[in-house]
Formats: structure tokens, C-alpha cells, sequence
């Protein structure tokens, strides 16, 4: 174990950890020392490359399908990891769904119950299962939401995706109160536009993805490894002063509120 290394020792799982932001968080841990935990619902070949490139770090991985708005599947998460790798001590729930892109009177309700249920329910449940298997040890423990700028900034026909991301701040920032006296550090890391397959139909069309980044300052996306750059720190010791804090990582994004008014 390198002892220089940021996250030496540390057990990771971060959900969605087959793509974008959760794929590039699982590397940046494992080149920083953490073992890992991959989730992926249904993108095996994905969370499999991801595998490949933490091991290739020298780090250990365990590879794990989840669908996390299902208490069942979450408890089954946690106890591989802990039969694999051992008690984790680092949460990133980055896992999620996008919103529908329709108005709340069009929106069916299996679209709002399956967003909500999958970003909200789902780091709940994670939650849970991360800070009961914290109880009892000395070990010091972290917890990372990924929320959105959209837990601030309503959009219109995002009502799913808005809700969720609004809730998941407060759970956070109740977390943060719950916590504070159990060595578990909870705090949210607020993306804006990534380039992630979540935009893949921006990214596809130049056009509308010129369009898109007007509005943020620095006039371009977020890599992914820029969002997991972030996690990194606020995994290690480095950000264990922030608490119950969103962390917005958005080329600006927040700045443009009201501009033009």
C-alpha cells in the first residue's frame, strides 16, 4: 500500500461506475488507492472496462449489478462488498436518471416514481446500508451525492429530475446534522453539463450542443474527469472540513442566475 497516495487503504462503491462521472471517479480512486466497488444496472460490458482500468491501477475491484431503487438489490450490494473488499468507507452515489423532458400534466407516473425512486430512494437506501456497516469500527467514513445544478436551477419539463436532485440536497444536508458526531463526513457535488452518455443526443448534434453551452461562462462541458477531480477531494483528508456542503462544479453555470433580468 502506498502510503503517499491520497485514498491508500480506502473501499470504495460508487454507484453507475460503467460510464461518465462514475467511471472516472472509480479510476481516479484506484490511481489514488482505493479498492473499488462497480455497480452498473444494466451495462455490464461498461462496468467490466471500468474493472479492467482500476486493476490496471494495481487496485482491487468487485463488479456488481444494481438496480438501487430496490431495497433488495442495495442489501445485496453491500454484502458482496464487504465478503470482497471489506467494510467500505466511501459512498458515491452517483447513479441516476434522467428527467423526461415533458410538462407535469403529461407526465405519467411511472416516469416520476421510476426518477424518483432511482435518484432519491436509491442514495437513501445506499446511505443506509454504508453507515450501519460503519457502525462499530474506527474507521472514518465519506459519503459524496451527486447531485446537479438542478438541485438549485429549475427546468421546465424536468420536473422528475429537478424534484429528485432537490430532495437529495436535503437529505444531504440532514445527513450532515445525523453524522457529524459518527466520523462520516456527507457532502453533494453539483455538476453542470458533462459529457457524459446522458447528453449523447447534445453531443451528437453539434449544433444544438453550441447552443447549449452559451449559457455557461466558460463556454464548454465539463470531462468527466473534472467532476471526479472533485470527488477525489473531498474523499481525502484534504476535504474533510467540508460537511454538509454542495461543491458545484459547473464552468460557472450558477454564476448566469438572473442575468439579464
Amino acid at each position: 500500500m502506498d502510503n503517499n497516495k491520497r485514498l491508500a487503504g480506502e473501499i470504495a462503491v460508487i454507484t453507475g461506475s460503467d460510464s461518465g462521472i462514475g467511471q472516472a471517479t472509480a479510476i481516479a480512486f484506484a490511481r489514488e488507492g482505493a479498492d473499488v466497488a462497480i455497480t452498473y444496472l444494466n451495462d455490464r460490458q461498461g462496468a467490466e472496462h471500468t474493472q479492467k482500468l482500476v486493476e490496471e491501477a494495481g487496485q482491487k475491484a468487485v463488479l456488481t449489478q444494481l438496480d438501487q431503487s430496490q431495497p433488495e438489490s442495495v442489501e445485496q450490494l453491500f454484502k458482496v462488498v464487504q465478503s470482497q473488499l471489506g467494510t467500505p468507507t466511501i459512498l458515491v452515489n452517483n447513479a441516476g436518471e434522467d428527467s423526461a423532458g415533458v410538462p407535469v400534466k403529461d407526465m405519467p407516473y411511472e416516469q416520476w416514481d421510476k426518477v424518483i425512486k432511482t435518484n432519491l430512494y436509491g442514495p437513501f437506501l445506499c446511505c443506509q446500508q454504508f453507515i450501519r456497516g460503519l457502525e462499530g469500527s474506527d474507521r472514518q467514513g465519506v459519503i459524496i451525492n451527486i447531485t446537479s445544478v438542478h438541485e438549485e436551477i429549475p427546468r421546465a419539463g424536468s420536473a422528475d429530475y429537478c424534484a429528485s436532485k432537490g430532495a437529495l440536497r436535503n437529505l444531504t444536508r440532514t445527513l450532515a446534522l445525523e453524522l457529524a458526531d459518527k466520523q462520516i463526513n456527507v457532502n453533494n457535488i453539483a455538476p453542470g453539463m458533462v459529457m457524459t452518455p446522458m447528453n449523447q443526443s447534445s453531443l451528437d448534434d453539434p449544433e444544438t450542443w453550441k447552443q447549449q453551452v452559451q449559457s455557461i461562462p466558460l463556454k464548454r462541458a465539463a470531462e468527466p474527469q473534472e467532476i471526479a477531480h472533485a470527488a477525489v477531494y473531498l474523499a481525502s483528508r484534504d476535504g474533510r472540513y467540508l460537511h454538509g456542503t454542495t461543491l458545484f462544479v459547473d464552468g460557472g453555470l450558477m454564476q448566469n442566475l438572473g442575468q439579464g433580468a
